[in-house]
């Protein structure tokens, strides 16, 4: 072989090994963005969830306001903060708004069942103990798809900020998605007195 078919293998040799890497990087940069993609229907997905059982918690609200009303028609303060949390919640536009809000909501829903212990004739009505009953059911549902939701948001929030995704994700300009937590209150130890 002459120094000719030599250098002219060396050169398609290389070429072949340039297409080869900018067709990989083509590959891996569509792939990094369709994940990135399906991860952020994901996240929103299960906020959309949360926001369905949220909606059926707020219409509850106001027809258990209603029942407690007639037992304790004195406590018209917790009533007010507990209409007002849920319009604030249910008016809640960004992702953190609502976890805020929902957070205020679940404390002044837990001042409203406290009253069933002052208020032994509210914790016999049917009514009451339905309505309850229902809420709890819901209050349920929201907590199982909390997890999926922060999940999901677990996934997307490490995808975007893992490198080299991290470049795909900024070239998006996808930022960090806020995970529903629990209030500060809710995380205080509860104290049992006897």
């Amino acid at each position: 072989m002459n120094l000719l078919s030599i250098a002219s293998w060396a050169v398609w040799l290389i070429v072949i090994v340039v297409i080869v890497l900018v067709v990989g990087i083509i590959i891996w940069a569509i792939s990094t963005r369709n994940s990135l993609v399906a991860l952020q229907n994901n996240v929103e997905e299960g906020f959309s969830t949360i926001d369905v059982y949220l909606k059926k918690r707020w219409d509850l609200i106001p027809n258990l306001v209603e029942t407690v009303k007639g037992y304790a028609a004195h406590e018209q303060g917790t009533f007010t903060k507990v209409i007002e949390a849920r319009n604030k919640a249910m008016s809640a536009t960004t992702a953190e708004e609502k976890i805020a809000a929902e957070n205020a909501l679940t404390g002044t829903l837990k001042s409203l069942f406290a009253l069933k212990e002052a208020y032994p004739d509210l914790k016999a009505n049917q009514q009451f103990s339905m309505l309850q009953s229902q809420l709890t059911s819901i209050e349920n549902d929201i907590a199982q798809h909390r997890k999926y939701y922060n999940a999901t948001v677990k996934q997307f929030n490490n995808k975007i900020m893992f490198f080299p995704s991290s470049i795909i994700a900024n070239s998006m300009k996808l930022t960090k998605k806020p995970y529903f937590e629990a209030d500060a209150s809710e995380r205080q130890n509860v104290q049992v007195k006897f």
